[in-house]
């Protein structure tokens, strides 16, 4: 018999009236609202306007969000599309299934075209929110609690996560707790939050490193929570396809953050009003 372990909750949703409030479209929300609140004080303590953030996700997090289901969608389309699916559910974001890989790739889209109205700088922008994505992915996570979702092999463990029988794996109907991979993602995003703000401070991170260290340390952990995982997906060479991802996206990032590194001298972008200054580096040699 256990001794603890951390139970699910038993609804995933609360009627105020005749609306629905999902848990776990709610925690995405919030998820969003830290990240841009975060976001805004790194922008204004770099010189900015705070609302300039929030106007630029009003771009970029609808951008982002249509990104994610895509994501979801394209590499699970069987569940959709494929012999019994159902291509109207492929619209129901909130029972679950979105991919962080398409919402970063989607934000980032409406993050360009807000930042080209404002007249910002993406790096600069993409530096200053970084810390925020990773906190709003660390309260998201939480979402996947309210669906019983996310979760890895079966444990034990004291913290243990209790899944009920509707929502176990096929393979294993009679086991009742899991490693809850939504957790350790969420606290090891906690941890790529201090890491970016700590790295920016001491090491006066620009021109897209800030974000760069985010993504590279996101998908360390990524890969191994990825690893734990018993949920249907697809394999390429053993790796979830997930995985490969991780992979992916950590070597362009540990790529692109070594190359700016060897091109910056420090900081030299700040912002005035919500516009990117480009100062003058004072050490470089005048051009003939």
């Amino acid at each position: 018999m256990l001794l603890a372990f951390i139970p699910s909750p038993s609804i995933g949703e609360v009627h105020l009236g005749p609306l629905p409030l999902r848990g776990y479209s709610l925690m995405l929300i919030l998820g969003i609202a830290a990240a841009v609140w975060l976001g805004g004080r790194r922008w204004a303590a770099r010189g900015g306007e705070k609302t300039v953030v929030a106007d630029i996700a009003a771009w970029a997090v609808p951008f982002g969000v249509v990104g994610a289901r895509l994501y979801h969608v394209i590499t699970s389309g069987e569940l959709y599309f494929g012999k019994g699916g159902d291509p109207v559910k492929a619209l129901f974001i909130w029972d679950g299934g979105i991919g962080i890989w398409g919402a970063i790739a989607g934000g980032a889209v409406g993050a360009w075209i807000g930042c080209r109205r404002k007249g910002v700088a993406l790096s600069a922008f993409a530096d200053a929110v970084a810390p925020g994505i990773a906190l709003g992915q660390a309260i998201g996570r939480w979402g996947n609690w309210f669906n019983q979702e996310l979760y890895g092999r079966a444990t034990t463990l004291p913290w243990a996560l209790e899944i009920d029988p509707a929502h176990r794996p096929e393979a294993t109907p009679d086991l009742a707790t899991y490693h809850p991979a939504f957790l350790y993602e969420s606290l090891w995003c906690l941890g790529v939050v201090a890491l970016v703000v700590w790295a920016d401070r001491r090491f006066r991170l620009d021109r897209g490193r800030a974000f760069a260290l985010y993504a590279a340390a996101y998908t360390v952990g990524r890969f191994w929570i990825e690893y734990l995982r018993v949920d249907e997906a697809h394999h390429i060479l053993g790796l979830r396809l997930n995985d490969w991802t991780a992979l992916l996206v950590f070597a362009a990032a540990v790529a692109y953050l070594v190359a700016a590194t060897r091109r910056a001298a420090g900081r030299r972008d700040g912002v005035d009003g919500g516009r990117l200054l480009q100062q003058v580096d004072a050490t470089s040699s005048p051009k003939n």
